[in-house]
């Protein structure tokens, strides 16, 4: 390899196109037009502008993308995390031009990628499961039978992709048949699949993870352990490596597993295995995430690996190690996501005035976004990661908590006060296994707790107008001749963000509180409700379409 196109943008493309500057690579970046100055365009040998903004249309655009490869001289692609990165007829696609793909099989992919036929994978390979309903078509007749033999709580879940999307919990017998339904619907809408399982829900669990690295030989080899326990929604926001408080036993078996599962497909590169941990001690297989993982870099700091140079190793033919060095110290990540907690995480895209970063010992910085840069409203909230690293987790959390004492944000809103918020309570800052209690709901669960000690540490940032959304109100105040809506009261965007579906039409009646669309901005889903009575007179927008806050979505008489 001598050229590698980044198939990604923000944080990881920057992440990778440095590591290509350290082995010696030329890097070809992509970037959608909303992205044209972005950090990683700017940074990397060369960039290239895929028209647009939308994902489906620059980032998720393999053809583009490919010709963008092929005009450049590139002879490998690297896709990051998320987007592409687990896209099974991509890496096809890539293999089938002659370049590199830096990563694991198409057929690895396909294999692991659905969470039922990972699941059969990793019962043939002796990991723990815990019961499941995995059929064809999952009905409410079903689903039922299911509860009726295991017992609530239940989780469902979407068969493909990840990122918490499809996935609801199930307390309530009256709540299955509602929650089967949003469960198939966000899957639809998010992976182009519909198709659910339906699990055993345990409550109070960790979320347990192993990073892992095999080559083309044959050899797998885990890195280290990770815990993501601290999520929103499923969606992580906290990591750390190793998993605190395991004892030699559980490490034991989440190697194990690992590396039967990755070794019963034939797999090579980067790749995380997820595992529950219970209160009691047992760990249960989750699903195989085949690419790298926002949270690399705790494994790095506390093993010295630099995991996308291993991945270019591999990706070339190259041997791993037997084993890497054993994990020294401790390493926590926390994500600075432009969300506001005190709004319901709603996301705050805009322009970022002063950036005031933290420094001194134990500090990592993996961020995307410089001073004056702008957050764009149509990918991921994440701005950057800040990584405290110690001799050992105590020292680990007080480096954490200078260096989000010393980050400065202004422009838009946070959630770097809620970590401040994460760090003070003993429950997670406990240096032993008894006051540990934290738990894949907990956020959730003491959000609102929470979010008040967070204002102790920072306010919501001064609300700034995007700049697509100044466009828009130039253009309005500009158009004397647009008349006035011709309907009684609009049902508007709360935030902006992209139309992923219209589920009502023209001529249709609406109580307040009924669903009448789904909107969905930097990744995150947001039902759009009625808040009056009437006949939906009007619908302004289609579906696919980018729409700004407060703007009508359709109009009501």
């Amino acid at each position: 390899m001598k050229k590698i196109l980044i198939a990604n943008r923000g944080e990881i493309a920057l992440r990778i196109a440095r590591a290509c500057r350290d082995a010696g690579y030329a890097s070809v970046a992509i970037a959608s037009d909303a992205d044209r100055g972005a950090l990683h365009a700017r940074y990397a040998d060369e960039c290239h502008v895929l028209k647009g903004t939308s994902p489906r249309d620059t980032y998720l655009n393999q053809e583009a993308i490919l010709a963008i490869a092929a005009r450049a001289g590139a002879d490998a692609v690297h896709p990051g995390y998320g987007l592409l990165s687990e896209n099974e007829t991509f890496a096809a696609a890539v293999a089938a031009t002659g370049l590199t793909w830096i990563g694991p099989p198409a057929k690895a992919i396909a294999e692991l990628g659905d969470k039922v036929a990972a699941r059969a994978i990793a019962r043939q390979a002796g990991a723990p499961l815990l019961p499941s309903w995995e059929g064809r078509e999952l009905t409410i007749e079903k689903a039922r039978s299911f509860v009726a033999e295991n017992g609530l709580p239940v989780i469902v879940k979407a068969q493909n992709g990840g990122g918490g999307r499809g996935m609801r919990i199930v307390r309530e017998m009256a709540e299955l048949e509602a929650q089967i339904g949003a469960a198939q619907r966000e899957a639809g809408l998010a992976f182009g699949r519909t198709e659910c399982f339906i699990e055993r829900y345990i409550e109070h669990a960790r979320h347990i993870e192993t990073q892992c690295l095999a080559d083309a030989h044959g050899r797998v080899v885990v890195v280290s352990t990770r815990d993501c326990t601290l999520q929103r929604r499923h969606q992580k926001l906290v990591e750390e490596a190793p998993a605190p408080f395991l004892d030699a036993d559980q490490n034991a078996r989440l190697i194990a597993a690992s590396t039967a599962i990755l070794s019963a497909v034939g797999y090579v590169g980067a790749a995380t295995c997820e595992f529950l941990l219970t209160t009691e001690g047992g760990i249960f297989f989750l699903e195989v995430n085949t690419r790298i993982q926002v949270e690399h870099p705790v494994s790095e700091e506390v093993t010295g690996v630099d995991l996308i140079r291993e991945m270019f190793r591999i990706a070339e033919g190259g041997h791993l190690p037997e084993a890497f060095p054993p994990p020294r110290g401790h390493a926590i990540e926390f994500r600075i996501n432009a969300e506001d907690p005190w709004a319901d995480f709603r996301p705050t895209p805009g322009r970022i005035g002063q950036l005031q970063l933290p420094a001194g010992p134990g500090i990592r910085l993996d961020f995307g976004y410089a001073a004056g840069d702008s957050v764009p409203p149509y990918y991921d909230s994440m701005i950057g990661k800040v990584i405290a690293t110690g001799q050992d987790r105590q020292q680990a959390l007080a480096r954490a908590r200078r260096g989000l004492g010393e980050l400065r944000i202004d422009g838009l809103t946070t959630i770097a006060p809620l970590h401040q918020a994460i760090l003070a309570d003993p429950r997670f800052s406990a240096s032993d296994a008894e006051g540990f209690t934290v738990h894949t709901r907990w956020i959730d669960s003491e959000l609102q707790r929470l979010a008040e000690a967070a204002r102790s540490f920072g306010t919501p940032a001064r609300e700034e107008v995007s700049e697509p959304a100044e466009m828009s109100l130039q253009n309005e105040s500009t158009d004397t001749d647009s008349e006035p809506p011709r309907y009684r009261a609009g049902i508007k965007a709360p935030l902006s963000g992209t139309i992923m579906e219209l589920c009502v039409k023209e001529g249709d009646s609406v109580s307040p509180g009924d669903v009448v669309a789904i909107m969905e901005a930097m990744k995150m889903e947001q039902p759009v409700m009625a808040e009056v009575s009437g006949t939906i007179v009007k619908i302004n927008v289609g579906k696919g379409a980018f729409i700004e806050m407060d703007a009508d979505i359709m109009g009501v008489d």
